[in-house]
């Protein structure tokens, strides 16, 4: 999906969506179906909690519903912002499509204490060799 004018929430939600249903196997063990929302910043909470100065520093939170949820119709929560994305996405000139994809990674793996290493494992399955290069498109 290419875009000449900034993607919106529901387009971002879309990207997200189908990201989620192509999550490799070793991430979906760790997450089950996860719920996507799409919202324009933080809340103030979540800017309170995590100590940002801006809410443009946060692109995405991954959020828990607990151990309980396994067992239950409850679904963990994977936030992302949409200004702060479209500002890295602006600055980058790296495909949109990318950019959501490497988040959710980035959101499970520090949600789960993956180290880096396997961030970027996770990130070359699913984008192969061009992974780690961020300009690639």
């Amino acid at each position: 999906m290419g875009f000449t004018v900034p993607p919106s929430l529901e387009d971002i939600e879309e990207i997200a969506s189908a990201i989620i249903d192509e999550l490799p196997e070793g991430l979906q063990k760790h997450t089950g179906k996860l719920k996507v929302t799409v919202e324009d910043f933080p809340d103030a909470f979540i800017e309170q909690e995590l100590e940002l100065e801006t809410p443009f520093d946060l692109l995405g939170c991954y959020q828990s519903s607990g151990p309980v949820a396994k067992n239950t119709k409850k679904q963990d929560t994977i936030y992302l912002y949409r200004r702060p994305i479209l500002d890295t996405w602006a600055e980058t000139n790296e495909d949109i499509n990318r950019l959501v994809n490497r988040i959710i990674i980035h959101e499970i793996g520090t949600h789960f204490g993956f180290t880096q290493d396997d961030i970027e494992m996770y990130e070359e399955d699913m984008f192969g060799a061009t992974a780690l290069d961020k300009s690639a498109g």
